[in-house]
């Protein structure tokens, strides 16, 4: 059985757990190898203290997740079976009685948290993110090594975007070039909706683009990444096309400099607050303390916004083995909107920023 599947094992015996059933796709990756998006379809990985594990997919993924290098039970079903009879049969040849189940309580939903308390009555549901968290937050080398690619491939993006911008040309116009372009270099997917707002656009921090003609004097915000064998980047970038004002110029040096702060202050046993509260404290001194709206990062893996949360109020201690993103931004409504985004991992031997793309002011 894998390393990752015997640490949640363990924790179901610490914890005197008799059975996890985990349902997200990025989880089930996780544990599996097995990359799944099985829209309302089941998929489930059913975990017990003794008895092997079983994968549950739909039957036109069976290969697949042997493929992925699943060794155990597939129990593949067809969109006429019963999937939730055939989940308790396979469950109940393994374990006689189920007093405590481990679920994702985030993702489970209720009509799939009654058929399992329907089926499996008088047992207790209790939460699974807590130990997933804690083994997704530490990458092994594998993954920062997938990790390091997906970034490598994000600076590429950017600087696909920054080469299309000019006059007329639509925030759609780019998006769809560097969409193809990453694509020409096998990327599967993207992180997230690419996101590229120019003018007044960027001072919206989760604008959605349109047709909007990018112009001489805006600042034009790239907000990326992509999935590289199952694990994600996450970068931000913020391109002056032409002359821009004094105070675009000024917002941008103060998002530059409280995200150079905030990366030169991660070390191990550092609070992510205090990571958060560096950063911030920057751009409150500049007089732009209202405009900046969110938290400073969040972690980074197989999911883009992965635990934890870089905010003021997480006294977590930074770990190595933690990658995690740094993205403070100015949003001046009709004036300017800066974010500045890099991607960190935390080493034993120190800091290492895995997006390359260059920060100081980049004029076309």
């Amino acid at each position: 059985m894998n390393q990752r599947l015997n640490k949640l094992i363990d924790w179901m015996k610490e914890e005197d757990i008799d059975a996890a059933f985990i349902t997200s796709p990025d989880n089930v990756f996780y544990l599996t190898g097995f990359r799944s998006e099985p829209h309302e379809r089941l998929l489930g990985l059913a975990v017990f203290q003794e008895a092997e594990p079983f994968l549950i997919c739909p039957g036109m993924e069976t290969l697949d997740a042997k493929n992925a290098g699943w060794e155990y039970e597939i129990l593949g079903y067809s969109d006429t079976d019963d999937t939730w009879g055939l989940v308790e049969k396979s469950i109940k040849r393994r374990v006689d009685k189920i007093r405590k189940w481990a679920v994702e309580k985030e993702h489970l939903n209720l009509e799939r948290y009654e058929e399992l308390a329907n089926r499996f009555t008088g047992a207790n549901f209790v939460r699974a993110e807590s130990v997933l968290n804690e083994l997704r937050m530490i990458k092994d080398d594998k993954e920062i090594s997938l990790l390091k690619k997906a970034c490598e491939l994000a600076d590429f993006a950017v600087q696909v975007g920054m080469n299309e911008i000019a006059a007329g040309k639509t925030e759609l116009d780019l998006i769809a070039t560097i969409e193809y372009e990453v694509k020409k270099k096998g990327v599967s997917g993207m992180s997230f909706d690419t996101m590229v707002l120019t003018g007044a656009n960027a001072a919206l921090p989760h604008g959605t683009p349109g047709l909007t003609k990018i112009q001489k004097g805006d600042l034009v915000l790239f907000d990326l990444g992509v999935i590289f064998e199952g694990y994600c980047s996450d970068i931000t970038r913020t391109i002056a096309y032409g002359d821009i004002s004094d105070k675009q110029a000024h917002i941008y040096q103060t998002v530059l400099q409280a995200e150079e702060v905030a990366l030169n202050a991660v070390k191990p046993g550092v609070k992510a607050s205090e990571l958060d509260l560096t950063a911030r404290q920057i751009i409150q001194d500049a007089g732009y303390g209202d405009y900046f709206p969110h938290r400073l990062g969040h972690g980074l893996g197989i999911s883009v916004h992965e635990y934890p949360s870089m905010t003021a109020t997480n006294e977590l201690e930074i770990k190595p083995g933690m990658v995690f993103t740094i993205e403070p931004g100015i949003y001046v409504p009709e004036v300017a909107g800066v974010r500045i985004e890099d991607d960190v991992y935390l080493s034993e031997n120190g800091v290492e920023t895995l997006t390359k793309f260059p920060k100081s002011l980049q004029i076309v």
